[in-house]
């Protein structure tokens, strides 16, 4: 039988699970296990059904909470609003980040000249957005047929909760994500991921079969304590962090 997912948390109220990378949030026409949805009610089984609070981008991996009853998630939902959940993400990016700390303010919208339908861009006109960011790590790699090349580690806190945030932040200051499809610099690659055709030499460039991010801890308040969950990156993203 295949596994469903990590399980972080599991009370009467909360599931808390850590969503693998390639998997969408929402169910489609796939089977049973193609969804992170579905797989949350094959281990509920008939008994609850679960309230997905937030999601995460399909390529994105990390802590995402499902309510077990409406009332639940309706509760969370008014937390979530109210911009009182302290969210946690790592990223690996292109490049070494000069500064130790600082906070990318740009807002952003839909990018009108992509060929990507759900791109969005920075753009005068967009909604505010701000993200957080400290160095955990500066790195080089050395990759088949390539020069040796600069990545870093980085700890994200999104302060707001836009579409594609995060990625089009660290796009826009030069430090796309590593294997980003979207936003890393070729939308091509998107492109022809979603149309079957894309190519070895592509996936190559990509250095990763998912773009290296990753939601690593929630924090918030819950029945007048503080819930925090956490969980490590998948073994790829890992792996690529110790340069082997």
């Amino acid at each position: 039988m295949e596994t469903l997912f990590e399980i972080i948390h599991e009370d009467a109220e909360l599931l808390v699970v850590n969503k693998p990378a390639g998997l969408v949030c929402h169910p489609t026409k796939g089977d049973e296990y193609s969804s992170l949805v579905s797989r949350a009610r094959l281990h509920l089984k008939t008994s609850v059904t679960p309230h997905l609070v937030h999601r995460l981008d399909r390529e994105t991996s990390g802590i995402v909470l499902f309510a077990k009853t409406a009332e639940v998630a309706r509760a969370l939902g008014k937390i979530w609003e109210a911009r009182g959940v302290t969210k946690e993400y790592l990223a690996i990016v292109h490049g070494h980040v000069l500064a130790e700390r600082g906070e990318i303010d740009a807002p952003l919208g839909k990018d009108d000249s992509s060929r990507v339908a759900i791109k969005d861009t920075v753009r005068p006109d967009g909604a505010a957005a701000q993200t957080g960011f400290v160095v955990e790590k500066r790195f080089t790699h050395v990759l088949p047929s390539r020069p040796e090349q600069p990545f870093t580690l980085l700890r994200l806190r999104p302060l707001t909760g836009r579409k594609h945030q995060i990625r089009i932040h660290l796009a826009s200051v030069g430090h796309p994500i590593v294997g980003d499809k979207i936003y890393g610099g070729d939308e091509d690659l998107y492109l022809a991921l979603v149309e079957n055709r894309l190519t070895a030499d592509q996936q190559a460039r990509l250095i990763l079969p998912q773009h290296a991010l990753h939601a690593a801890s929630l924090e918030f308040e819950w029945q007048g304590q503080s819930r925090r969950f956490a969980a490590a990156p998948e073994a790829d993203f890992e792996k690529f962090c110790r340069g082997c």
